[in-house]
């Protein structure tokens, strides 16, 4: 059982990515001493992320796994408590909110911040866990930069898709859009703007089996199986990305926190707060848009104001 220091909490932190660790900051430093369940994937995201050069302050590029570890020391230093557990079920019909872990332990809390995220929806091929972050990525905007005159792949045929295939134009010497069928998903506009990209090509009915490489030398190349022949030929590439989209982890909120049809969390206009009272949701929880480190934190930020704000109402209606 997960040994807390508390039976009623005054702030409770799901997840452990930028968002969550932002939020855990701020309430630490309001004196709330929180407490975060770092989940399934502790530091969430970043921590299969290898460079990282776009977060502001570090003008050399820091390692994911080293930002997160930075920002759990940071937050730990203002009083954080932290617990590598699950949240595996809140009942929302009562207040404080009753909190269920994964090992059967419960206790209560006046507020939840829901930053636990969204993972990338993956291939499930040989070679893709393996060279995460080394030549396969789930991100252009995160990684483009580090494939600067590089052949490139990428998977998937909707908008997402689209987007990435022309932002990474900006450094490869050329996309290669792999499509299972022989149509895009993507909507007109943006298909039209890959279909003028000189430095897109398209390779229709057709799917990546296998991606080829190693963690030293990087992705060299993907095995392509074509769908109406059932032909399988090497494909030479330095990079693959995959945009084939993103599932919230908002399982346990269906029924009791609106969403949208996609699973995220929707939020108040300018707020973190979601359908519920106390409970608020930031991250890519609720963010299909952007999904950046910066925009997390500051997604974390807001959702910790939000938390300090509603418990001094809650103390102020109280007396």
């Amino acid at each position: 059982m997960v040994d807390l220091k508390k039976e009623v909490y005054d702030v409770t932190i799901m997840g452990s990515g930028p968002a969550g660790l932002t939020a855990a900051l701020y309430t630490a430093r309001a004196d709330l001493e929180p407490v975060l369940f770092e989940g399934p994937q502790p530091g969430g995201q970043l921590t299969i992320t290898t460079d990282v050069e776009n977060y502001p302050g570090f003008p050399e590029g820091v390692m994911g796994p080293e930002l997160m570890d930075r920002m759990r020391a940071q937050a730990t230093r203002f009083g954080m408590e932290n617990h590598i557990s699950l949240i595996e079920d809140v009942d929302t019909s009562q207040r404080p909110f009753n909190i269920t872990l994964d090992d059967g332990t419960e206790f209560k809390s006046h507020t939840l911040i829901v930053a636990s995220g969204a993972r990338a929806r993956l291939l499930g091929i040989d070679g893709e866990d393996e060279l995460m972050g080394h030549g396969v990525s789930t991100c252009a905007t995160c990684d483009g930069y580090f494939f600067r005159d590089d052949e490139l792949v990428i998977v998937g045929g909707g908008d997402s898709a689209m987007e990435e295939a022309t932002f990474l134009t900006k450094f490869a010497s050329k996309v290669t859009v792999i499509h299972r069928r022989d149509e895009l998903r993507a909507s007109a506009i943006m298909a039209q703007r890959a279909f003028d990209d000189p430095k897109v090509e398209f390779l229709w009915d057709s799917e990546v089996v296998e991606i080829l490489g190693s963690k030293e030398g990087g992705v060299t190349g993907v095995r392509v199986i074509n769908n109406n022949t059932g032909e399988i030929k090497p494909m030479d590439c330095q990079g693959v990305f995959i945009a084939i989209g993103h599932i919230p982890n908002t399982s346990i909120f269906q029924g009791k926190l609106e969403m949208n049809d996609e699973g995220y969390i929707t939020t108040k206009a300018d707020s973190s707060h979601t359908s519920v009272d106390g409970i608020f949701a930031v991250g890519d929880v609720q963010d299909f848009e952007y999904r950046q480190a910066i925009t997390a934190a500051g997604s974390g930020c807001k959702g910790a104001i939000d938390a300090e704000r509603y418990l001094e109402r809650l103390h102020t209606e109280s007396k």
